[in-house]
């Protein structure tokens, strides 16, 4: 032991060896030997004197702590999450083991479960600086960024809460309300501020539910808003809502409109959640879009000679679609503004489509594909849209849908796009440029 305590290890193990095989102490003996035998990297022999510890001690947390990691430092994660989790359990009050299965179960992709361990090592040890640090990294993680500039977003704010008002006045003073993806809460909020008599919200990230829940208690409406922490998809009336609702309020569209599976979730509303007529908010969306010439975009989409190398090839890897600030990019229009896909969110089915679209080139360029944004039909009357020209303080971004390759265009012809959607995403995709009085010829 004063071998060891100078920091002689290669001196203090044989040592220890020995004193095992006297059988002096062994409950005692065991742990520092398999711990000399981890940090020197005998893995093998360290996890077999970690089990024969085990087998003294059923509920040893530090051999499961130790177990674990060395399960850890060699890739066998399922095993070193169950080591963890059973030193966890036999220490509940060790915010070391707590915060080490928090960096596993980080590693292994299970965020939720590595926020709640990081939650509970913070509260163990508070004012820890590295496990704050791990929080703020694994909820900037769960969480999108884009959350916090669309609660900021003002205008679109007030079109929301004007559709809500009117939905709830017409429906009475006894609407039921669900609002899917609830977020922070401020949908569901305006409606009970709207009369609204009950609203059951849900949220699929646990975290952000959680939070939802303490934002709705601080700002007084918890006895009329209930919220789940779970995908619209698992709720079940009578378990969840006492009823079918009589308004759906959601605000899951994407700067594409379509990828946070609004066509899924709206249609699985309508079968099972909601009464016959039901007000949808929004009640339709659309995708707006122009053509785009802009060599700082093309620069992220096409390539062609690099360093006297060929490597056009290598442009098949681009992205078909790039988020973009419209106020923030340089780009110009080669054609006016055109509605490119319209969805209606009140209808109960939608199948996946695929249209003919001709665009009129009004400017010479070298087409880099078409700027797209979101026109949202809230109500009637209010509406929405993240129009580039105009739109600079939201959550929702502007979307180039890049064309295969650059295409040259002339004012006065036309451009032929197929553009549709396959019920997640949009398709647009560019066919031909026909000449200024030439008709088309598009199979």
């Amino acid at each position: 032991m004063r071998l060891q305590e100078a920091g002689n290890l290669a001196a203090a193990e044989p040592r220890y060896r020995m004193v095992m095989e006297h059988g002096y102490r062994l409950a005692e003996v065991l742990p520092i030997l398999a711990g000399i035998l981890g940090q020197r990297g005998a893995n093998d022999e360290a996890l077999e004197l970690w089990n024969r510890v085990l087998a003294i001690a059923p509920d040893h947390a530090v051999a499961h702590h130790e177990i674990g990691l060395i399960y850890g430092r060699t890739g066998r994660t399922d095993l070193a999450i169950a080591s963890l989790e059973a030193s966890c359990a036999a220490d509940p009050t060790n915010p070391v083991a707590a915060n080490n299965l928090a960096v596993i179960l980080a590693d292994a992709g299970r965020k939720n479960e590595a926020f709640e361990q990081f939650t509970r090592a913070l509260a163990l040890q508070p004012g820890n600086i590295h496990i704050e640090h791990q929080l703020r990294r694994l909820s900037a993680e769960i969480v999108p960024f884009w959350h916090i500039p669309m609660l900021n977003d003002e205008r679109r704010n007030a079109a929301f809460e004007a559709a809500i008002k009117a939905a709830v006045e017409t429906a009475g003073p006894g609407a039921s309300v669900l609002d899917i993806g609830t977020g922070s809460g401020l949908l569901a909020m305006m409606a009970a501020r709207a009369g609204a008599r009950r609203v059951t919200a849900c949220e699929m990230v646990p975290i952000i539910a959680a939070m939802a829940r303490r934002i709705i208690a601080d700002n007084g409406y918890a006895e009329c808003i209930a919220v789940h922490a779970a995908p619209s998809g698992e709720l079940r009336v009578g378990e969840h809502l006492d009823e079918r609702a009589d308004i759906l309020v959601s605000e899951i569209l994407s700067s594409d409109l379509l990828t946070e599976r609004i066509i899924d979730t709206f249609e699985d509303a309508h079968a099972r959640l909601l009464k016959p007529g039901a007000t949808v908010i929004p009640r339709a969306a659309s995708a707006v879009g122009c053509l785009v010439e802009s060599a700082v975009l093309a620069d992220y989409v096409f390539v062609d000679r690099v360093s006297g190398f060929d490597v056009s090839r290598f442009g098949a890897f681009a992205a078909q679609k790039l988020p973009i600030h419209g106020t923030m990019t340089d780009w110009r229009r080669l054609s006016g503004d055109i509605e490119l896909l319209r969805i209606d969110l009140a209808r109960k089915r939608h199948e996946s489509q695929l249209d003919l679209l001709s665009i009129d080139v009004v400017e010479d360029g070298i087409a880099t594909g078409i700027v797209q944004w979101m026109q949202v039909d809230l109500a009637e009357g209010i509406t929405f849209d993240n129009h580039p020209d105009g739109y600079t303080d939201g959550g929702w971004l502007q979307v180039l849908h890049t064309f295969p390759e650059p295409m040259a265009v002339r004012a006065g012809e036309t451009l032929n796009l197929a553009v549709g959607h396959d019920r997640v995403t949009l398709i647009l995709r560019p066919l031909e440029v026909v000449a200024a009085g030439v008709e088309a010829q598009v199979a």
